[in-house]
C-alpha cells in the first residue's frame, strides 16, 4: 500500500480553506457566533451578529443595550428560557423579534448551549441566524390556512380557533353561534353549473358581512355552509341576528327559464361558560336540522329550557 505524505504547510493550508469555506457559508446563510461569559455577561460576537443587530464591527457590547432591541414579548421569553437554562438546563432554541439599532424589525434564531464547570455555569454560546424572511414565508402561509380562498371569509380552521377562543372567555360580552345552510344551493350546480355555484357562494358570503357588520367572525365551514359568531346581549337580539340573515340571504340566481331561489336556514346557540364547544356547536346544529325539516328558509335559536328547539 503506497502512502503519500502530507506536510505541515498542505495541512495548514487546507485547513485555512476549510475554516474561510465555513465562514463564508455561516455569512451567507446570515449564521453569526456569539458567545456571553458568565457571570460578567461580556459578549462576544462574530461579525455577522454585529450585521443583524445593526451595528458596526467589533463596536463595544452591552449586554442591557442589546436586550433592550427585542420587543418587549421576545424579551421576556428570552428572558424566561435563558434564565431556566443557566439555572438547570444545557440550553434553549428560541425565535425572537428584534428592532436594530437602525430601526428595521427582523426576527431571528436563537440557540444556546451552557458550558458549566464544576456543576457551575461559566458561559452561555451559541448561534443567531436571521430567519426574517423565513418567518414572511410562514405568516403569509399561516394567512392563507386562515382564509377560505372561494369566497375570503375566514376558514375553518381559523373559525374553529376563534369559536374555541369565544367558548373559553370568562368576561367580555356574551355571545352566539349561527349556524347558516344555502337552500336550493344543490339546484344551481345541478342545472346553472359549478362556475354559477361558486358565483352564488362569493354572493353568499358578501351578504352576510354586509348584513352582519358587527359580527366577532364570519366564516365558511365548506360546501354551503357558513358560521357566524356575534355578540348576543339578550335573548332578542339571537332572534334579531338571525332573521337578519335570513333576509339577507334571500336572492334569485340565474334568468328565466333557470331562475333559481336561494335562502338559509339558520340555527341559533348562545354561548354559555358553562357548556362545552362542541356541546353549544351541537346545540345550534340541531336547531339548524329543525329548521330544514319544518320547510327552510327560516331562523330557529336552541332553547336550552325546553332541551329543543324554539318556534321561530
Amino acid at each position: 500500500m503506497r502512502h503519500v505524505a502530507v506536510d505541515g504547510k498542505q495541512t495548514s493550508a487546507r485547513f485555512e480553506h476549510l475554516q474561510e469555506l465555513f465562514d463564508k457559508s455561516f455569512k451567507a446563510a446570515r449564521v453569526g457566533i456569539w458567545e456571553c461569559s458568565l457571570p460578567d455577561q461580556t459578549l462576544t460576537w462574530t461579525d455577522t451578529v454585529y450585521e443583524l443587530f445593526d451595528l458596526a464591527p467589533q463596536c463595544a457590547l452591552n449586554r442591557d443595550d442589546i436586550v433592550a432591541l427585542y420587543t418587549p414579548e421576545s424579551r421576556k421569553k428570552l428572558t424566561e428560557v435563558r434564565s431556566a437554562a443557566i439555572r438547570d438546563g444545557e440550553g434553549f432554541t428560541l425565535d425572537a423579534e428584534i428592532v436594530t439599532a437602525k430601526g428595521i424589525p427582523r426576527w431571528i434564531r436563537i440557540t444556546a448551549i451552557v458550558e458549566r464547570l464544576d456543576g457551575e455555569p461559566v458561559r452561555i454560546f451559541g448561534m443567531k441566524q436571521d430567519i426574517t424572511a423565513e418567518k414572511a414565508m410562514f405568516d403569509h402561509i399561516s394567512r392563507l390556512t386562515e382564509i377560505d380562498a372561494l369566497t375570503g371569509l375566514a376558514s375553518r380552521a381559523r373559525f374553529e380557533t376563534v369559536y374555541n377562543q369565544v367558548c373559553a372567555e370568562t368576561s367580555g360580552p356574551p355571545h352566539a353561534l349561527l349556524l347558516i345552510d344555502l337552500d336550493g344551493f344543490k339546484a344551481v350546480n345541478d342545472t346553472l353549473g359549478h362556475q354559477a355555484g361558486d358565483e352564488c357562494l362569493k354572493d353568499a358570503a358578501r351578504r352576510l358581512v354586509t348584513a352582519l357588520p358587527e359580527a366577532r367572525l364570519v366564516a365558511r365551514l365548506g360546501g354551503d355552509e357558513f358560521a357566524v359568531l356575534h355578540t348576543c346581549n339578550f335573548p332578542a337580539h339571537l332572534q334579531q341576528t338571525g332573521d337578519r340573515i335570513v333576509e339577507a340571504m334571500e336572492c334569485w340566481v340565474g334568468s328565466f327559464p333557470k331562475k333559481l331561489k336561494i335562502s338559509a336556514s339558520v340555527g341559533g346557540a348562545v354561548i354559555a361558560g358553562d357548556a362545552a364547544a362542541k356541546d353549544i356547536f351541537a346545540r345550534a346544529d340541531s336547531a339548524l336540522y329543525a329548521v330544514k325539516a319544518n320547510g327552510r328558509n327560516g331562523f330557529r335559536p336552541f332553547n336550552p329550557e325546553r332541551g329543543a328547539v324554539s318556534a321561530a
